[in-house]
């Protein structure tokens, strides 16, 4: 079994302006790590190599290299100044390139969404491009020679479904708890394993098809939402402060 996990090196400091992701403000996307998690608990129920992918400036390497620390077998990066800008189907347009680049492969798997954008689009977008079935917020599995059986739980409804390879999941966080990479790891991923650096051509692509140039949408402005509260301290003994309190919420209609 081939698995691909996708994921990404997030901002970790609010964005003001214009995104600079720079390796101190970078770090792994922690909906990543149930996914990468799942992989590898899947490689060693079933052996087959895992290869982690991403796309971003070079300092996304280093979260491939945490990815390589924990136990994945290769990683590669889509790294392109023409990647600048892209939205979530210019990226899904990348990635999906980045797939068919190292396929055949059995099993794609991604977070369910990122700490930075928080849209959850790439992953069902990435599937659609590749043709392939999708299953989003997975949170069981279970894995045989002919076919994968998936649970996800949504809107108080336990789901079963049944998938044939390749196919691509979501996982969801409550999945697995992802394990911590070693020292001995982390220095081997850092000081001797490698990440291979691929370029849009390299994978297909034009620029036309990622970037400002391939994204249908636009991010006009990005602002902190400033929440206006007021606090009141009721006095006197609980069962009057009790009483005060539904008063005032009476009087504002807010119980019956």
């Amino acid at each position: 079994m081939h698995i691909l996990v996708c994921i990404k090196s997030v901002v970790t400091a609010a964005p003001r302006g214009k995104i600079v992701r720079t390796a101190d403000k970078c770090a792994l996307n922690p909906f990543d790590r149930p996914a990468l998690e799942i992989a590898l608990q899947l490689k060693a129920a079933y052996g087959g190599p895992i290869t982690a992918l991403s796309m971003g400036p070079p300092t996304a390497s280093a979260a491939l290299r945490e990815a390589l620390a924990m136990g994945v077998d290769a990683a590669a990066l889509l790294c392109d100044p023409a990647l600048a800008g892209s939205d979530t189907l210019a990226t899904a347009t990348a990635l999906a390139a980045m797939v068919r680049h190292v396929s055949p492969f059995d099993l794609l798997l991604f977070g369910t969404r990122t700490a930075d954008s928080d849209t959850g689009q790439v992953g069902p977008q990435t599937a659609v491009l590749l043709d392939i079935p999708m299953v989003t917020g997975v949170t069981g599995f279970d894995a045989t020679d002919s076919a994968l059986t998936v649970d996800r739980q949504i809107d108080g409804f336990q789901e079963r479904y049944q998938l044939s390879a390749p196919a691509a999941l979501t996982i969801h966080p409550s999945a697995a708890q992802p394990r911590d990479p070693a020292l001995v790891g982390l220095g081997a991923a850092f000081d001797t394993m490698s990440v291979a650096l691929l370029g849009i051509a390299d994978v297909g692509l034009e620029a036309n098809q990622v970037g400002d140039a391939g994204s249908p949408t636009r991010v006009l402005s990005m602002k902190a939402v400033k929440k206006q509260r007021t606090c009141q301290w009721i006095e006197g003994p609980p069962a009057d402060q009790a009483e005060t309190l539904v008063q005032q919420l009476a009087d504002k209609g807010l119980i019956g």
